[in-house]
């Protein structure tokens, strides 16, 4: 139980690094090069820019600290699945806004912010830390390290040599990990 605790809390310190980019860059280009003064989806055009530097930023983050032991070999893929449920966690979040500002008719500014920023936001969160753990980062997905960096696979995050994994009587299904680097692709 401890450690989900400090891996949510990891989780939650990406999360938080995202949000500061997304707030930030979003409000510097609707402010200067996407002012709807200049262009009249320029809002959106800084959203879509702030909310995709977010999502590469939590993909690192979670990559190499949050779920970083178990991180696949299968980097485009990974990424892919991470962007899958990246946006799935952003669904959740508009759909919050949605019902409340069209369906209900909570069209006030803190209405929007309480249904799109508290609820949409802990909702989106819990569905996409379930999701980063069970599917994208799962244990039985990563072998301990990226192939993008085959010299470094027999070493923990701090760089010391990795203790020897052990499979008790033999019941192991996985065959033995290939010598040569796997396609990173």
């Amino acid at each position: 139980m401890r450690k989900l605790i400090s891996q949510f809390a990891r989780f939650g310190v990406v999360g938080l690094v995202g949000l500061v980019i997304d707030f930030g860059v979003f409000n510097i280009l609707r402010a200067t090069v996407f002012a709807p003064e200049n262009l009249h989806e320029g809002p959106v055009l800084a959203k879509v820019v702030s909310t995709g530097l977010a999502i590469i930023a939590n993909w690192v983050g979670n990559r190499y600290w949050t779920f970083r032991e178990h991180r696949g070999r299968q980097l485009w893929r990974e990424f892919a699945e991470f962007l899958v449920v990246s946006l799935g966690g952003m669904a959740i979040g508009l759909a919050c806004l949605w019902i409340s500002h069209y369906v209900l008719g909570f069209t006030s500014i803190l209405a929007d912010n309480i249904s799109g920023n508290v609820i949409g936001l802990a909702l989106g969160t819990a569905f996409r830390f379930t999701l980063y753990k069970t599917w994208v980062f799962a244990p039985h997905r990563g072998d301990g390290g990226p192939a993008v960096f085959p010299a470094d696979e027999g070493a923990d995050a701090a760089g010391a040599p990795a203790a020897p994994v052990t499979e008790a009587r033999g019941t192991s299904s996985r065959p033995p990990a290939a010598t040569a680097p796997a396609d990173a692709g």
